[in-house]
């Protein structure tokens, strides 16, 4: 794909971001009533991150990481999980999801691919949750800005947590802090995958590079450029009507569900804010 660079747009200073997001975690955490956090540890580079961020935020023994492999899960990926784990010193748990998820497989053996990952998607936040409640800790996300833009999420699944840490850092960005907060190089570098079904990639399944989409939505968000703008800076025609449609379909996947308005004061409308938390 021919356009004109703009990675170093995206770079950021990873030790004033560092610092940010753990008082960010810290902050809400405690802020909500809770001084515990639980993490879905996939083996990837944004639960890698989170996780790091979240122990220098709270304490190594106040995280709790759940590896929920499914039978066709790649070992590299528990494997990079618990280099993770044992990186941290965090707690951990593993929970197999296989057989909570068969009996729904056994009585849809057609299910396609997409349905079935969404299916061990949520049963993956269900157990997260789970664990969430008895372990006393809040739910930390684990999804970035290009995920969120581009609806690459499952609704009450991955997408699903009380705070989203790198949730306002695109895939460039979220390499670049955790090469500085000391994650895994062999975790960073590694193609992005949800792991769902074998050989699944994130880049395979949508057509295009995350360094790619994070420069034209870097400008079609942050810079607020027109289609029809990013077009003239390079990017082909194609690949921003694919982008921008995708975003704008996708839209509902961020933010709560749509209340009809009938009250004077409706949550979402003019209930947006809570002024005093008592902090």
């Amino acid at each position: 794909m021919s356009m004109t660079n703009f990675l170093e747009s995206l770079t950021i200073n990873t030790d004033l971001a560092q610092r940010l997001l753990t008082r960010f975690i810290h902050d809400e955490v405690t802020r909500a009533g809770f001084r515990r956090a639980v993490i879905a540890l996939s083996g990837g580079v944004d639960s890698a991150l989170s996780a790091y961020l979240t122990a220098d935020a709270l304490g190594p023994e106040n995280v709790l990481a759940v590896r929920m492999p499914y039978v066709t899960s790649s070992q590299e990926s528990l494997d990079h999980a618990e280099m993770v784990v044992h990186a941290l010193g965090i707690r951990h748990e593993t929970i197999e999801i296989t057989p909570m998820v068969t009996p729904l497989f056994e009585r849809y053996p057609d299910m396609p691919p997409l349905r079935a990952g969404n299916v061990m998607a949520r049963q993956r936040m269900l157990t997260v949750y789970d664990q969430s409640a008895a372990f006393d800790g809040l739910v930390v996300g684990t999804s970035n800005k290009t995920e969120s833009l581009l609806g690459y999420t499952t609704l009450f699944g991955d997408s699903a947590a009380a705070i989203q840490p790198i949730g306002d850092l695109y895939k460039n960005q979220v390499r670049q802090l955790a090469r500085t907060v000391g994650v895994p190089e062999v975790i960073v570098a590694k193609p992005p995958s949800a792991d769902l079904w074998p050989g699944q990639t994130d880049e395979g399944e949508l057509g295009y590079t995350y360094d790619d989409v994070d420069q034209l939505l870097y400008l079609l968000v942050d810079r607020r450029y027109a289609p029809e703008e990013a077009i003239g800076a390079g990017f082909p025609h194609e690949f921003v009507e694919k982008v921008w449609s995708t975003v704008r379909k996708t839209h509902y996947k961020r933010h709560a569900p749509v209340i009809a308005k009938l009250s004077q004061r409706t949550i979402g409308y003019d209930f947006l804010y809570i002024r005093d938390w008592g902090t």
